[in-house]
């Protein structure tokens, strides 16, 4: 059975979660091989699921909401082609939100976090935050090391907002 590219489009984020049949997984691998628009909107969607999932804080330029407000009206107006017309405000939706997320979780670490400090936590060559063991969202698997929360944040790290989620609840 093939698998359309509205089906694919449906199961992109189960597939990038590795929450899908199997059975469905292959037909899915097998349409992303023949179908290049397919490809690019799951290494779109790829790329936007790791910026929201990045804790680095990221500065917009001034004015950056109005160009992208015009330049994703141009392209609703200009192009009615199918998934273009949702996808890019979708992709503009998520950076913004994920922008807004790594604002709200540098106030929290301002303001002091629930984090026990004794909490053993890992960190990670390159990143700025510290996890639970096993967080999908450690920067460098292959290299990281535990410490106390305490060292963590001695050492400039802030808690990940998605593993540490219920220690910066205000």
């Amino acid at each position: 059975m093939v698998v359309s590219c509205e089906e694919v489009w449906r199961e992109i984020s189960n597939y990038l979660e590795g929450d899908i049949d199997p059975g469905l997984r292959a037909k899915v691998e097998g349409h992303f091989g023949g179908c290049q628009r397919c490809s690019a909107v799951l290494d779109g969607t790829r790329n936007i699921v790791q910026l929201y999932g990045d804790e680095r804080m990221l500065e917009v330029p001034l004015g950056f909401s109005n160009r992208l407000q015009r330049r994703v009206e141009e392209n609703i107006v200009g192009s009615r082609r199918g998934f273009l017309r949702w996808m890019v405000p979708a992709a503009a939706a998520v950076l913004i939100a994920g922008t807004i997320e790594v604002w709200r979780s540098s106030l929290l670490h301002r303001r002091g976090t629930g984090v026990p400090s004794d909490m053993l936590v890992v960190v990670s060559t390159g990143d700025k935050a510290f996890h639970v063991a096993g967080c999908a969202f450690i920067v460098d698997k292959a290299h990281v090391r535990t410490v106390t929360a305490r060292e963590a944040e001695k050492e400039g790290c802030i808690p990940c907002v998605h593993c540490m989620k219920k220690y910066l609840t205000a």
